[in-house]
């Protein structure tokens, strides 16, 4: 391990122990200011007091990744503009996500004393299959995209300090691990604004160094026509393993799976449960808008025009892009706080998935499936709610640790895999349910098993008609269901919906 290294090595440790110390002590003074709301309130939704500004940041730090940061900027080192442009999509996705799901799920939740999403399902559909299956597929897909978030901390500390992957991997999971099993919601949160500012100030600095670096605009456009001609345009990559053509079947299908598909996310739908008040959630549309620009274009931007500092065969895949770039061109000092920014983005990734799939288990299926409405069980169960919540997270956070421990190659593939597997299972029962009263258990179960069945399939057997993602085939299914068997079986046995839950 360089001098560098060690130093950065240094910041980063600081930057981990500084935000898990914080988010600790913010969930005991959130306890302590919403005593009154109960355990289950205030460690999964945080007590629904986050203001415009707190809910713009978590919302933003939970949808940036890995991906983001590595892996994104990554690819746009070898695909050039196009990366740029497919990551525009999301600028807006922060301001669809409020103002399509914020202000009916903030007063469904606050009706129904909903804390999740299968909560609310299980308020509109009176299902308990949906329920079920809906938790199935939460744990399961937020499991794949933990996985893909350790491995990309993990990576990133690995490059970055020269730490042996498997002790990057267990540093960062035990900081993670151990202030999302204790914090709760309210440290997720918190850290998550922290996050999502310290996200900001990186992307500038990286810009800032690689402009500096290169000689300016002008010098790095000249060297990218010259060592990959069509930058600027639809492009392929030249990094990494394997060739991959970006068509235009497949770049519109990105403006569906990190578009409007993101809708049907449980982790950034949830956020809208936890508001303040409609003031805070009109603020937080313009601030996520902004930052999230910020993001997704900075970073792939210079992803984009970092490809010339790049020497040929200094890397294996473009996952190694970023990290390279900034420990050979950026200052110590520079290098450390920038390099918290891509850990920020996936620790706040981590916790977000951590507390809803710990949500999930105690809240969704043992409280009400298990303890149920037995008087005998309940009162058992609220003496160990709190103890069970603390050890539920703890060892799905130590579960995704081991399975991280052998990774694969590029990150970005995992996200999106499961990016588009929580998509699949929870757009149209979500959208449905708000908006169509003629949406019931049925047309839900048909349309998940439908949606999740085509998406799965496309993406196992690689066949990709017109170069279409399988996420817009997966929500064509699952969309042509659920209205069909909607229509048909309320034709057959026509129900009314409670009007509060549209």
């Amino acid at each position: 391990m360089t001098g560098k290294q060690t130093v950065i090595l240094g910041i980063l440790a600081v930057y981990m122990v500084f935000t898990m110390v914080i988010g600790i002590w913010q969930s005991r003074v959130s306890a302590r200011q919403h005593s009154s709301q109960g355990f289950l309130d205030n460690y999964f939704a945080g007590g629904r007091g986050m203001g415009g500004f707190i809910l713009a940041m978590t919302l933003v730090a939970t949808y940036t990744s890995a991906s983001s940061f590595l892996g994104g900027p990554g690819l746009a080192a070898s695909f050039g503009l196009t990366q740029s442009w497919e990551a525009g999509i999301q600028i807006a996705t922060t301001f669809l996500t409020l103002g399509v799901l914020g202000k009916k799920f903030a007063l469904i939740s606050r009706r129904i004393d909903a804390v999740t999403v299968t909560d609310y399902l299980r308020a509109r559909y009176k299902s308990a299959p949906v329920v079920i299956i809906s938790g199935i597929a939460l744990i399961v897909f937020f499991t794949t995209q933990m996985v893909a978030q350790f491995i990309g901390g993990a990576t990133l500390m690995q490059t970055v300090t020269g730490l042996p992957y498997m002790w990057s991997l267990l540093l960062f999971a035990a900081v993670v691990i151990i202030y999302t099993s204790v914090g709760g919601f309210r440290a997720v949160v918190v850290t998550d604004m922290i996050q999502g500012i310290i996200m900001t100030c990186g992307t500038f600095l990286l810009l800032f160094f690689i402009l500096k670096t290169g000689g300016g605009m002008h010098h790095l456009t000249t060297q990218l026509n010259q060592i990959n001609p069509g930058w600027n345009l639809m492009g392929k990559g030249h990094y990494g393993k394997g060739i991959l053509a970006l068509q235009p079947g497949y770049l519109i299908s990105f403006w569906v799976l990190v578009g409007i598909a993101t809708l049907g996310l449980p982790q950034t739908a949830v956020r809208c449960m936890g508001f303040k008040d409609t003031r805070s959630m009109h603020r937080a549309m313009v601030y996520g808008t902004v930052v999230v620009g910020i993001l997704m274009i900075g970073m792939h931007f210079a992803g984009t025009i970092a490809a010339p500092l790049i020497p040929k065969g200094a890397i294996k895949t473009t996952d190694s892009v970023i990290p390279y770039v900034v420990l050979h061109y950026m200052p110590t000092w520079a290098a450390g706080l920038f390099l918290a920014a891509p850990l920020a983005a996936v620790m706040s990734t981590v916790d977000s998935l951590l507390i809803l799939a710990s949500a999930t288990i105690i809240k969704d299926l043992y409280l009400h499936y298990i303890v149920g409405n037995n008087p005998e069980r309940e009162e058992k169960a609220e003496s160990r709610v709190q103890k069970y919540s603390f050890g539920i997270t703890l060892l799905l956070g130590i579960i995704t640790c081991i399975i991280a421990m052998n990774p694969p190659d590029i990150i970005v593939w995992i996200n999106l895999f499961a990016f588009g597997g929580l998509e699949a299972a929870f757009f149209w029962p979500m959208i449905g349910g708000l908006y169509w009263k003629k949406g019931n258990a049925t047309a839900c179960i048909a349309s998940m098993i439908a949606s999740l069945s085509v998406f799965i399939f496309f993406n196992r057997v690689k066949i990709a008609p017109f170069h279409i993602h399988e996420i817009v085939l997966g929500l064509l299914a699952g969309g042509i269901v659920y209205f069909l068997v909607g229509r048909y079986s309320y034709a057959k046995h026509p129900f009314e919906a409670d009007s509060e839950l549209l």
